[in-house]
């Protein structure tokens, strides 16, 4: 498969008065066409910001990319000037974003924010691109949808809400999708109808898809690779099979301990990761994660282990991952 979106070495930082945030701390990755890529990782671990950066929404001040590059499906998106992006943006790439009740503007209709998106791209008339969105929410499973383009955003429940925020996402057919944590605060029903519905229609459009998580059950279903993310920097990538079956990081080996499993005993604990993320303005030149690592030696406090392949499409970031599964077999 042809690669459709390349970032190298991009690094993202804040500058505050506490003093300078690198949320993203030079992440290179790639996604290729129909493929779909998880970033997994904790709360403030940069997932959402190296998202917005793609899209170059990242305001200053305070924020401001500062290295790297963005390349997709041919185009350097750093070097692209405001109007070039507008373009680009909910055409060729789109984003749900966390939280549709506020992503979604109050006081306009469904039928007017959808038809926003089409009206700005397209050369359609207000009839066409009405009719367009009806055919929108009747794609993503809206009941009734006539009556919805009438209603507005508290009118509808946060499930409907969220299919809304997809058929948004998806009225231009982009060739990348952008899914920040788009099952946040909707139940356990919900949240596989609309994960669901998301890979149904990815597939079905052949779009590419960028899932941003921290609900491991959601990478093991649905994403192709994985991206683990900690302190801003991505500490392994693999398959979903690799990251899953193999884990050779610690901290992917803890989070993947402190997600509750059916097929343990029931009496069994969960192994929660001790300690908290670090503060991403003293940050030092060692493993971020070693204050909170059962693994880590002093070698670990001196320098950052660089990503190294420790199989084919498996990259591990860690000084520790030729002797992990030992030292896990002994612990255990």
């Amino acid at each position: 498969m042809a690669t459709l979106l390349r970032i190298e070495n991009l690094k993202t930082q804040f500058f505050t008065s506490a003093g300078t945030v690198k949320a993203v701390d030079g992440i290179t990755y790639n996604v290729d066409e129909g493929e779909t890529v998880a970033l997994v990782g904790e709360s403030g671990c940069g997932k959402s910001v190296s998202a917005l950066s793609i899209l170059r929404l990242i305001l200053w001040p305070p924020g401001k990319i500062v290295d790297g590059s963005i390349n997709f499906d041919g185009k350097d998106l750093l070097s692209l000037d405001d109007e070039a992006m507008r373009h680009l943006r909910g055409k060729d790439i789109s984003m749900v974003f966390q939280e549709p009740m506020t992503s979604l503007n109050p006081v306009l209709s469904i039928c007017e924010q959808l038809t926003e998106t089409l009206i700005t791209h397209f050369p359609i008339s207000n009839q066409e691109a009405s009719k367009k969105a009806l055919e929108l929410l009747e794609m993503v499973g809206i009941s009734d949808p006539e009556r919805r383009l009438d209603q507005y955003p508290h009118h509808l429940s946060g499930g409907m809400r969220q299919r809304v925020m997809i058929a948004m996402a998806l009225s231009c057919e982009p060739k990348l999708i952008i899914a920040d944590e788009p099952t946040t605060a909707l139940d356990v029903t919900i949240q596989a109808q609309i994960l669901e519905l998301m890979k149904d229609l990815t597939k079905r459009l052949g779009a590419s898809l960028i899932i941003i998580t921290h609900n491991l059950g959601v990478v093991a279903r649905y994403a192709d690779r994985v991206n683990v993310m900690y302190a801003g920097r991505i500490i392994e990538m693999g398959t979903a099979q690799d990251i899953y079956h193999n884990p050779r990081h610690p901290y992917t080996l803890a989070l993947l301990k402190s997600v509750p499993r059916m097929d343990l005993p029931r009496q069994d604990k969960l192994d929660p990761i001790e300690g908290q993320p670090p503060d991403l303005t003293r940050l030092d030149g060692g493993c971020s994660f070693r204050p909170r690592c059962r693994y880590a030696k002093d070698s670990c406090a001196h320098s950052f282990p660089e990503l190294e392949a420790v199989d084919e499409g498996h990259f591990v970031a860690c000084f520790e991952k030729d002797d992990l599964k030992e030292k896990e077999r002994v612990a255990s």
